[in-house]
This record gives structure tokens, sequence and C-alpha cells, in this order.
């Protein structure tokens, strides 16, 4: 069919008559677009036609005001514009107030690169000033990006959490939480990376495998009849509670070892070291073989619940108290740290017995405070190397890193102790930072 044939039908078809070009051209039409609506007022016209009416209020979580804007961005932006518009459609007032997050550790981290470290080339003011200049850039870089995404919005007074009259709302808001008695002051141990120099939140903390070095080690009962009565045998041998852990470089910051008050332990003779190690009765077999020991190298002596040695909630004062493997006590000679109960403690690895440090993890932390159990100060300093203590350094322990000469330094004491049972290498998840996956 020739041009001419096709001019002929062409007025005969029954097609709609439209302004609208047969080309989208977004380029072009998308910024003319978004002009004519700022000309207009159009988040304004909109605010006075539905004035009054019923409110549908999103709160949206802001951004944080660091680099240029992704598709993570656009996805969250443009489905909130969907409900918000959504809402006007049907009539209701639904008003969008966006808003930045402008602190925290990535915008500190990019302005000391640009003018150096606090208190070595700005002052702390003169730090804070410039990172306000910097988010207060992004804020601009990131806002004009939204615009361009078409989200209708009070884009010209936004909320940032920099603004004075913003951060002394938030201070108000915070004393009246207190004033409430909604706020628990304490402390507890955070995760801490010594690259940024900065505690780190839990969505902060990734996990990835990393080699270990698993340790065994044995904590000494003082009395040696006192513990074998509670198993109601006869002992005249040491007897040593062991425990499992794979961060040997927190022994010195050892302060109890828990059981669980419901598991079942054992005594457990070991025929030629001539020594018996209280365990946790479902991993005996397990540790026997870790340790290297056929079933004629051990004997079961006896059995009792953690509860019958370990200090329980309800008890004043420890019944049983352990020789820590190398730290000094406060007053020199042996330092002697509490058995006491539970309920994280659990038998599928290890020995049933964990060291506790409350200095070194939550969960340590909790339980220690029931028992009243505290650690006097921290040995390891912000850039992860053990502090200048006299009990550490008569140990050889100050300046080392905990992260590899420190750790293995904990490891030759506990040999030259005696106290080390068994080491090996592992390989098992581990906190890292995120931003330095370390």
């Amino acid at each position: 069919m020739n041009d001419k044939v096709e001019s002929q039908y062409k007025p005969t078809l029954n097609l709609p008559d439209t302004e609208f070009p047969m080309r989208g051209n977004l380029a072009k039409r998308e910024p003319e677009m978004l002009a004519r609506w700022e000309e207009i007022g159009l988040y304004r016209k909109i605010r006075e036609a539905r004035a009054g009416r019923d409110k549908f209020i999103l709160h949206d979580g802001p951004p944080y005001a660091n680099g240029n804007i992704h598709i993570g961005h656009a996805v969250n932006k443009i489905l909130k514009d969907v409900i918000i518009k959504s809402q006007t459609l049907s009539g209701k007032d639904a008003p969008y107030i966006p808003g930045w997050d402008c602190h925290g550790l990535p915008i500190e981290l990019k302005v000391e690169a640009k003018v150096g470290k606090v208190g070595e080339k700005v002052s702390a003011s003169e730090f804070r000033q410039h990172c306000r200049e910097y988010a207060a850039e992004q804020v601009d870089g990131q806002r004009n990006d939204f615009k361009r995404l078409m989200v209708l919005g009070d884009w010209e007074n936004p909320y940032l959490t920099m603004d004075f009259k913003f951060e002394a709302d938030i201070i108000r808001t915070l004393g009246k939480i207190i004033d409430a008695g909604h706020l628990h002051k304490g402390f507890k141990p955070v995760n801490w990376c010594s690259d940024c120099g900065s505690a780190l939140a839990e969505a902060e903390v990734e996990y990835q495998d990393k080699k270990s070095v698993a340790i065994d080690v044995k904590f000494t009962f003082p009395d040696t009849q006192a513990i074998a009565g509670v198993f109601n045998v006869d002992v005249d041998k040491p007897v040593s509670i062991v425990i499992w852990t794979t961060t040997p470089w927190t022994l010195p910051a050892n302060e109890a070892v828990s059981v669980h008050p419901e598991l079942e332990y054992s005594l457990v003779l070991l025929k030629e070291a001539d020594e018996v190690l209280l365990l946790a009765t479902d991993l005996v077999d397990d540790a026997a073989q870790r340790y290297g020991l056929d079933a004629d190298g051990y004997e079961v002596l006896g059995t009792a619940k953690g509860k019958a040695f370990g200090q329980t909630p309800d008890q004043n004062e420890a019944p049983f108290k352990v020789k820590h493997p190398f730290m000094p006590g406060k007053e020199g000679g042996d330092k002697f740290v509490p058995v006491i109960t539970g309920e994280h403690v659990t038998a599928d690895s290890g020995t049933g017995a964990v060291h506790t440090a409350p200095m070194h993890g939550v969960d340590d932390y909790v339980v220690s405070n029931v028992y009243g159990v505290k650690s006097d100060e921290m040995l390891v300093d912000s850039q992860g190397n053990f502090i200048a203590n006299p009990a550490l350094e008569a140990l050889e322990l100050t300046g080392l890193s905990t992260a590899d000469k420190g750790n293995f330094r904990v490891l030759g004491i506990l040999n030259e102790r005696g106290a080390l049972v068994k080491k090996a290498n592992i390989t098992h998840s581990y906190p890292h930072c995120w931003r330095h996956k370390t």
C-alpha cells in the first residue's frame, strides 16, 4: 500500500483527539513540569484546598545527609509519595514534611579527611561548624534530586536534626521522659571499633567468619573436699571447673564463672593427669574427645545440678569461688571469682561453664549485675590495647593489641601456669565493623 492510499483511509478512522504528544520526551518535559509546580506553588495550593479536612500524617524516617541519593532512596521516597498523593486524592489533608538526619560518624569521617582530626588541626567548635556546613551541602544536593523524582512536599521548610530548635526540642522531650520516670540510668557493654574510635550501634555491626583460637581453661577450687561433697564423692585430687572461650584476651577481665542452675554437671577424673574436671554432663564425651582421651582415660565420679554449687539469686553470697588462672587479687595473692548461675548458659558446645567478663559482653554484664559482681576498671583502651596497669605490666600485657600479640600472650601465660587444657583453631561467626570490616 502506498502513501496515497494510506492518506485516503486515515480520515475514516475514529481516533481520539488529544493534546498529549506522541513522545514522552521526559528529559525536556520533567524540568518544565517542576518549574510549573514551583511557579504556581502547587504544594501550598493543595494544603489550602485541603485545610480543615481529615488529616493523614506519614511519619517519614529521614535519610542521612551524606552522599548522593541511590535506588534505595528513590524506592523509599516514591512509594511514600504514592501514599501521600492517594490520600490527598481521597479528600484528606495529607501534608508531607521532609527531613534529614544531620548527625553521625560518616559526616565526621568525611570532614576529618578534609580538615583533619579534632584537637590536632582544628578545635572542636571549628570541627562542628565544618560538619554543619558539610551536612547543609548534602541536604541541598539530595533535596534537588528528590524534587526531580516528582515527590511533592514542603521542600523549603524541612526538619533538620542539626537545627538548634530541633535539638532543643529533643532535650525538652528527654526531660519529659525523665519526669515520667521512664529513663533507666546505668551502664552496659557496647560494640566498639578501634579503627572508627567510636561505639557501634547494633545496626552497624555485621557478622563474618573469622579464624580464632578456642581454648579450654581451668579455674581451680581451693577446697577440694567441699566441692566433692556437693557431688557426694570422696576426692583427694585437684578439682577445676573448665570454661571454653574463643576470646582469650578477655580472660584478664574475668570476674566470675557462670553455670546453668538446672543443667546437670559431672566430676570427671582424668586418670593419666590425676586430676578432676567439672563439666556439663551432656558435654563430657565431647570434651574428652577434644582432650584426646579414649573411653578408658576418664571416669565420671558423680553428678549434681548447677544450682547445687553455683550462687542463685536468693543467695547473698556464692557458696564456691574458684582461683583465676593468672590475675592477682586486689591486695596481692591469688584472685578468686564466684561461681554463679545464669539462664544464658547452654550445653550446646564447650564445657557448660561460661567465662564471665562483665566488661566484654552483654550477657556477662546482665548476669553479673544480678549478683553484684563488678569490674574495677576497663583493661583495654580505645585502640584495642591493654592499658598500663600494675597487674598487666607484671604479666607483660600492657600495650599489646588484643587482636593479636595480647591474645597470644594470654595463651602463653595460661600455658606457663598449667591452666590451659586445650587450644584449637576454629572458624566462627564474629562481629565486624560495617565500615572498616575489622
